[in-house]
């Protein structure tokens, strides 16, 4: 095949639909395409074709116009229009315009792209699928694709600290404890100080036989007991093979290599935290643990709970079901031992999540939303006991990785440690009086769950709340203009908007720009119905159907939710691989051709139902 040929066949095979035909057939499909190059400016559709046909966009971009002129869509690399093929097309006069740039062009005649639906079913089946369907089914593909969930899969890389402890051979060995100590590993690198190559390393057992057993003065120079004539591994090596390794060798760590550099270490205890790490084991080891540093251990383990999560082939919403039930444990044995520092609470409490927390899709990048519902008999007396008690419980908190709240939003904060009294009177000013604050309360106070509430001191001022929001057309119209001020990152052409410069240069946000959306508009169904659920995805159920979103509408957010959610996980959990700081930052590189169509088709889901959303309220006379 030409080289020509094989770049266009190369292009055709990285976007939809022509990326799902055969291999052969991709391979025969450039010699029955016809190149046409029309300048800026021209008519589109060409005037002159004497027969329909499906215009590829290779480079450059057509603006179309509707009846009255007014632009209506964008065409821009890869996209396609299959609709001047289609006989059943309702408006083929909407597929016209002009070029905005020089636009180079792939004609198929439409007889041909027939003959293609009648050879290839996977390729028809494209012209027959909804939205939603085409989302459910890269859903399906990404979880197959990372679905490793046993160590003959998993690679060293996935199962080692993606911190490296180092020093070189001339630490003393007092200083390489401490190291270690610091460090909280069990093995120290020691590397050549004149090329950083691996020169050996020590283990805690080295220490106890070789130092302190031997009588070696703990002032000596590392190098005096360190292992050398290493046995290493890769990172790519199947964490199985790695096990095999250490268990003929009757050793218990191994240094990992990558391109010749020493980059960690991979120890037993690595493999079996690996087959351990479950949601249901830690949650009952938090139950049963008797003080806030077996907490904060545990919650180390949570980096490698969401990759194990991840290579086990979970979604975003499975994930962060998971996630959100060890957050929950933690809240709640924290909570125990308050009481069993502090002593019988003075009067029933009810202790508060919000946010993430509350609709259970936390993930490994979380912060703490919290707050404390106090019965209205509370004296001023009882002021000491709560304070002191939403401090033990917020502090044990950010030790053990959900970060003090930047917002304050914390029942430590004594604005959100109220009687009940004080909490009704909150939501009824923010509804009855939604100024921009109380829309931004909204996002967080309107998602509220009760997480330990004997005297169920919330059920029935949720149900105040709810009659309130269903009840009041003004609050939900604002609510709704605040719903779709984040709008998805994607521009008249189909293209990603990306941040540019910065420390996220070339990136979107997937939370801010694609998950928050999705969240935020659901919050507004549900409150406009009165529906007490809070998780997204349970909001969105219960409301399809109803006057506030229909069926499909509701399908179509609910698989864009879990394909972004899935999508931003994955992102995490390979910045956890890496050691990296966890974000929400993807760069399009990131994904595959395919990837990036659904991605596209999802954001303009959001966009869409957020048109409607803003009409259903007149929003814009609230924004």
């Amino acid at each position: 095949m030409d080289i020509e040929l094989v770049e266009i066949r190369d292009f055709l095979s990285q976007h939809p639909p022509f990326n799902s035909l055969p291999s052969a057939m991709l391979d025969q499909l450039p010699k029955r395409l016809i190149v046409r190059y029309l300048r800026r400016g021209s008519a589109f559709p060409p005037n002159d074709e004497p027969a329909p046909q499906c215009y590829i966009v290779r480079r450059g971009a057509i603006e179309l116009r509707d009846a009255q002129g007014e632009l209506s869509n964008k065409l821009a690399e890869g996209d396609c229009t299959l609709a001047l093929c289609q006989s059943d097309a309702v408006n083929q006069s909407a597929l016209t315009g002009i070029t905005s740039e020089d636009t180079l062009l792939y004609l198929l005649p439409c007889h041909e792209l027939e003959r293609l639906r009648t050879l290839s079913p996977t390729f028809a089946a494209h012209f027959d699928q909804s939205v939603s369907e085409r989302l459910r089914q890269a859903l399906a593909q990404i979880k197959t694709s990372h679905s490793n969930t046993d160590l003959m899969t998993v690679k060293v890389r996935d199962l080692m600290s993606p911190r490296l402890i180092d020093t070189h051979p001339d630490t003393t060995i007092a200083d390489a404890a401490r190291l270690m100590r610091d460090g909280r590993c069990s093995s120290l690198v020691i590397k050549d100080k004149a090329n950083e190559q691996l020169a050996g390393l020590i283990t805690v057992r080295d220490l106890r036989d070789r130092c302190l057993a031997a009588d070696l003065s703990p002032q000596r120079p590392v190098r005096d007991m360190m292992t050398i004539n290493l046995h290493t591994t890769t990172a790519d090596t199947p964490a199985f093979e790695a096990l095999l390794t250490m268990s003929r060798l009757n050793v218990h760590h191994l240094p990992v290599l990558h391109d010749n550099q020493v980059i960690g270490v991979i120890s037993t205890s690595d493999l079996v935290r690996f087959q351990s790490t479950n949601a249901v084991y830690l949650v009952s080891d938090i139950h049963k643990a008797e003080q806030l540093d077996t907490l904060v251990a545990i919650s180390r383990q949570l980096p490698a709970l969401q990759i194990h999560l991840m290579s086990a082939g979970a979604t975003g919403d499975q994930v962060g079901q998971a996630m959100t039930a060890v957050s929950d444990a933690i809240s709640q044995r924290l909570i125990q031992l308050a009481e069993l520092t502090l002593g019988t609470p003075p009067v029933p409490y009810c202790w508060l999540v919000g946010g993430s927390q509350a609709r259970r899709e936390q993930t490994i990048h979380s912060d703490q939303d919290n707050a404390l519902l106090i019965d209205d008999g509370a004296t001023p007396e009882c002021a000491e006991y709560f304070t002191a008690f939403a401090q033990f419980i917020t502090t044990g908190l950010n030790a053990c990785g959900y970060v003090f709240c930047p917002g304050d939003v914390m029942a430590s904060n004594p604005e959100w440690r109220q009687p009940r009294l004080v909490w009704r009177r909150y939501f009824t000013d923010w509804i009855e009086r939604p100024q921009p604050q109380a829309l931004l309360n909204a996002s967080v106070f309107f998602d509220l769950r009760s997480l330990h509430d004997p005297a169920q001191l919330f059920l029935s001022l949720q149900r105040e709340i709810l009659h309130s929001t269903q009840t009041n057309r003004l609050f939900i119209a604002y609510l709704a203009a605040n719903a779709i001020k984040h709008r998805p990152p994607l521009g008249f052409f189909r293209n990603f908007v990306l941040i540019h410069g910065g420390e996220h240069d070339h990136t979107f946000d997937l939370k801010l720009s694609g998950i928050v959306p999705i969240i935020d508009m659901a919050r507004v169904y549900a409150l406009s119905a009165g529906i007490p659920e809070v998780n997204t995805l349970e909001r969105l159920r219960a409301v399809a159907g109803s006057q506030a979103l229909s069926h499909n509408g509701a399908a179509n957010l609910i698989d864009a939710m879990e394909l972004i959610s899935t999508l931003r996980v994955r992102h995490q959990t390979e910045c956890l691989r890496n050691g990296q700081p966890v974000n929400n930052f993807l760069s399009p590189d990131a994904l595959s051709p395919l990837e990036r169509g659904h991605l596209k088709d999802a954001f303009a889901l959001i966009a869409t139902l957020q048109e409607a959303l803003g009409q259903r309220y007149q929003a814009g006379k609230f924004g």
